[in-house]
Order: structure tokens, then C-alpha cells, then sequence
């Protein structure tokens, strides 16, 4: 009879990866405190409750819907608070995270790319809402950083009669493009430096390895897109303020 339960193994394992996380960022001084572990307990937390909204989602597929509105929400506001120096960021984040998402799914389903079920609806749609946070929080941030960083060259550009959108359209084109590194460097990658989550959870669930594949494409294909759209729409509707923010950093 073994000694521990896959679960008391798993807690074990987890409290001494929270610790190596501690002793690491400790001992090269970086001053995050709390939070990595933190930030995991909360994790283990709200997956459990995940796990169980979850079930009862998939015994009643109306709640998609609402499932899908909370992940939405979630991902605005945390987005926006990142990017809260920006003025006007809630909405403009709430759109952009909105509009990919939703035509991001609605090309993958309306073109019978996966079956509209609860459970695809779920799951990609986690991960796609999931995108488009990311999206959001970096090309704000990196649109915030360049109207501190490059604050003279915008007032030299409005003095010499541009508009605001013509002036800060070097710094919105980098912004997006910065922002899209992360998910195009992973999907350059895949198969070579990493296999993905969603085809890892696929594999694990029995499917057949092409269908896993098939369906981690649509994934990466996904993510692409949505943060695309969304990286846009955050540049264009936060980065052409008609004033210049004090604190943009």
C-alpha cells in the first residue's frame, strides 16, 4: 500500500516548487514577496471551483453563456487595471478583448472547424478570451511606455501639425508587434522547443495523436488571431490620446 495519496503527492510536490520558487527570486534578490505563492494558492483555489462550476456547465449547456461572460469579465478587468494609466482603458479593453474573441470563435464554429459543443465552447473559448487578456495588457503597457518614453518626438510631431494618431502611429505599429511576439514565437516553436497545453490535455484524455494536433492548430491558429485583433484595437482606441497622460510609464 503506498504511503501517500496521489493527491497528498501532488500537494507535496507543489509546496516544494512554491519553495524552490522562494528560495530562487530570494536569493537573486528580486522582491516579489507573497506573490509567486500567492498566486498559486489562489490557482489551486479557483481551479477546484472551476472543476465544479464546470460539471454542472456541461449538464447544462445554457450556462455556456454565462460561463464564457464571466471568463470575459474576469480577463477585461484584470487587463485594464494593467493598463489603468491609459485614460478610457476599461472600454477600450472591453471592446477589444470582445470584438477578437467573439469573431475568432465565430469563424472556428461557423466554419464547422470543431463542433459547437459545450465543451469545445468552454475550452476554446478559455483559451481564446484567455488571448486576448494578454493581448490587451501588452500592447497597453508597451503604448503606455512609449508615450513617457518617446513623449518629445510626439510633441515635436503635433507641433509640426500632425494628428494625434499620425503622430503616435510609430509607437501604436510597435506596440502590436511587440505584443505579438510571445504567440508567434510559440507557434514557431511548437513540437520543436514545447508541446502545448491543449494538445498535451488531449493526448491525456485519449484522443488520437493527429486529432490532438488538428486541434492544437486551431488553438494556435486562434490565439493569432484573436490577439491580432485585439492588439489593434487597443492601439487604436488608447493610443492616440488628445492629451498626453502625466504618467504614461
Amino acid at each position: 500500500m503506498t504511503l501517500f495519496t496521489p493527491d497528498i503527492r501532488l500537494g507535496l510536490g507543489v509546496l516544494v516548487l512554491v519553495g524552490l520558487t522562494a528560495l530562487v527570486l530570494r536569493s537573486a534578490q528580486v522582491r516579489l514577496g507573497w506573490a509567486p505563492s500567492w498566486a498559486v494558492l489562489r490557482g489551486a483555489v479557483q481551479l477546484a471551483l472551476v472543476g465544479l462550476a464546470l460539471r454542472g456547465v456541461f449538464q447544462a449547456p445554457a450556462f455556456v453563456a454565462v460561463a464564457l461572460g464571466v471568463m470575459l469579465s474576469i480577463a477585461v478587468y484584470t487587463a485594464a487595471g494593467r493598463v489603468k494609466a491609459l485614460p478610457e482603458a476599461l472600454p477600450a479593453v472591453a471592446l477589444a478583448c470582445s470584438s477578437a474573441a467573439g469573431a475568432t470563435l465565430a469563424v472556428i464554429f461557423g466554419l464547422g472547424m470543431l463542433d459547437l459543443s459545450a465543451r469545445y465552447l468552454i475550452a476554446l473559448g478559455g483559451i481564446v478570451i484567455g488571448g486576448t487578456m494578454t493581448a490587451a495588457t501588452l500592447t497597453g503597457r508597451r503604448i503606455s511606455h512609449g508615450l513617457h518614453s518617446d513623449r518629445d518626438e510626439i510633441e515635436g510631431l503635433l507641433a509640426l501639425g500632425a494628428t494625434p494618431r499620425q503622430a503616435t502611429a510609430r509607437i501604436c505599429r510597435r506596440s502590436v508587434a511587440e505584443a505579438m511576439m510571445p504567440v508567434i514565437d510559440q507557434t514557431r516553436t511548437t513540437g520543436l522547443v514545447t508541446l502545448p497545453g491543449a494538445f498535451i490535455g488531449a493526448l491525456l484524455g485519449g484522443a488520437d495523436p493527429s486529432d490532438a494536433a488538428r486541434f492544437q492548430l486551431v488553438v494556435l491558429a486562434a490565439l493569432i488571431n484573436a490577439q491580432a485583433i485585439c492588439g489593434v484595437i487597443v492601439a487604436y482606441r488608447l493610443g492616440a490620446p488628445a492629451q498626453l497622460p502625466e504618467d504614461a510609464g
